[in-house]
């Protein structure tokens, strides 16, 4: 499968949990390949392990992507790194499709010059949302990071030590408290895209908020998006 070209206008596109349309969903083959092409972005998910390291992955548990089912925050790192996961094929194998670490995929981020754009997946303690802050900060490429959560709390902590720091709230549905919701603190919007239409959209912009969506992989729909100003798309596919 190749990626899928789209007249994108100035709309931003984002690799959803990395190129994952080409490799396997958040690995660093899949980060390697979205920062080998003309992405804006790379999305990933971040998990802390049983003994407290920061882990990219998107379920809670293991058993879509590797067979062998273990649950994320209840496993040791060691145990997580050793799993094979299965490749776009079905087939396990390649001894590069593991788990990420959060450095590893900040690490290729950085290498390409592309923004990190990391889903805080669950709800986090205060002290492990600065703590994944300051390990970005430590490797120098902060600045180049937009925080992204369904969980509106991790994003109003991250704004009590960050008030600058872009943010995006994950939201299935447009509903009619949204917009104070995101004005009163400060944030941008991810929203699935089939919940956008051209009137809230306007209704977003006029309210000085930068609209996100999730996950677009038709490059018609995309379009459409791209018409009605639509800043950032996320997809697995189009480029």
């Amino acid at each position: 499968m190749n990626t899928v070209k789209f007249n994108k206008k100035s709309t931003l596109v984002v690799a959803h949990r990395g190129l994952s349309g080409l490799e396997k969903e958040n690995t660093n083959a899949a980060f390697v390949a979205a920062g080998n092409r003309s992405y804006y972005g790379i999305e990933t998910d971040v998990h802390k392990t049983l003994d407290g390291r920061y882990v990219v992955f998107h379920d809670d548990t293991t058993g879509r992507v590797a067979i062998d089912n273990m649950e994320v925050e209840k496993t040791t790192f060691d145990c997580l790194r050793n799993l094979l996961l299965i490749d776009i094929d079905g087939k396990k194998g390649r001894s590069d499709i593991r788990i990420p670490t959060l450095q590893e995929y900040i690490s290729i981020c950085k290498k390409y010059e592309k923004v990190a754009v990391l889903e805080l997946k669950n709800a986090f303690a205060e002290e492990e949302i600065y703590e994944i802050v300051d390990i970005i900060k430590d490797m120098d490429y902060l600045d180049n990071v937009t925080f992204i959560s369904f969980c509106l709390e991790n994003l109003v902590v991250l704004r009590k030590k960050y008030p600058n720091q872009p943010a995006q709230y994950l939201v299935d549905d447009y509903t009619d408290d949204l917009i104070n919701i995101l004005t009163t603190n400060s944030l941008d919007l991810d929203i699935k895209y089939t919940s956008l239409t051209e009137d809230n959209m306007k209704e977003l912009h006029n309210a000085g908020i930068k609209v996100n969506c999730w996950t677009c992989d038709d490059p018609v729909a995309g379009e459409q998006l791209a018409d009605w100003g639509i800043e950032y798309i996320t997809s697995n596919i189009l480029e």
